[in-house]
């Protein structure tokens, strides 16, 4: 089994799995289909099940859930489980179900590639997502990269997420702070620091660069002093450019037509999100 296909699509790993063809499947009844304990989803809206539950009732079900057999009878939930909780709610007694005898590791693995195709999974739960699959298959964070079509900078920055205090975490899985806030405020020294600049980024509105900046505490950035910059105003101003895109200290050194950047980083926080921001840049010059 080529395991680079999931990245691409449940329907790559399992060709009748989007269509649900192939005679694979069947109606279930719902009270015999046990939940996926591994959904890496921990949170869901209830307006959007909501909404689910009113257009099963009207159109019924229009992508067959997944499920495998259990040793001690009954079925458990592969993926589906925002359309298993919807027809609940909706009444539904049997479900549309496409059988499929697989490990605990390529369930949680499914699961994962339907949410993540979603995108809308909260940090944390991404986070722990990869966390468990690493746990029960046993492989590194470049292997679940590699599994689920992710860079592996994106696996390991969502998994450091997880070394926030409980409270930070909460903040991130309720929306009250993006990712990218979750990793300028691990900058900050201590668990305590790092919760008190959380909810400061909360009730002030911070953005991400002011949280990074007030998690370096009292290690300012070195200014770039007036002798040390080109007296060629253009290179100053891509220098300025380049400092406004880069968020960080440029300084451009000009040796006739070649010459040299440098770009000052002040913490491996830092650096990460400097080389997003020229990641970003080189996919813009590429699309």
């Amino acid at each position: 089994m080529n395991r680079k296909a999931l990245g691409k699509g449940l329907g790559a790993l399992i060709p009748d799995a989007d269509e649900g063809g192939g005679g694979l499947v069947r109606e279930l009844p719902i009270e015999e289909i046990e939940p996926n304990s591994e959904q890496p989803r921990t949170r869901f809206d209830d307006d959007a099940i909501e909404e689910l539950a009113r257009s099963i009732s009207m159109h019924g079900i229009v992508q067959p859930v997944m499920v495998s057999t259990k040793p001690t009878g009954g079925y458990r939930l592969i993926v589906g489980e925002r359309r298993l909780r919807a027809s609940k709610r909706a009444g539904l007694t049997t479900i549309p179900a496409i059988l499929r005898d697989v490990d605990e590791a390529m369930s949680l693995e499914l699961a994962m590639v339907e949410n993540l195709q979603r995108e809308d999974l909260n940090p944390i739960d991404e986070a722990h997502g990869y966390e468990a699959l690493m746990e029960i298959a046993g492989v590194t964070q470049a292997d679940v990269a590699d599994r689920v079509g992710k860079d592996r900078s994106t696996v390991a920055n969502a998994v450091r997420l997880l070394a926030l205090p409980p409270e930070v975490q909460e903040m991130l899985s309720d929306g009250r702070l993006s990712a990218g806030h979750g990793r300028a405020v691990l900058g900050a020294s201590s668990g305590e620091n790092q919760r008190a600049l959380a909810q400061k980024a909360v009730s002030k509105g911070l953005s991400v660069r002011d949280v990074e900046a007030l998690a370096r505490g009292g290690r300012k950035r070195r200014k770039v002093t007036r002798s040390r910059r080109s007296d060629d105003p253009v290179v100053r101003e891509w220098e300025e450019r380049l400092q406004r895109i880069l968020g960080t200290q440029v300084r451009i050194d000009r040796m006739g037509k070649e010459g040299s950047i440098r770009i000052e980083y002040y913490s491996d926080e830092d650096l990460e999100r400097i080389l997003e921001a020229l990641a970003s840049l080189e996919l813009q010059r590429q699309e």
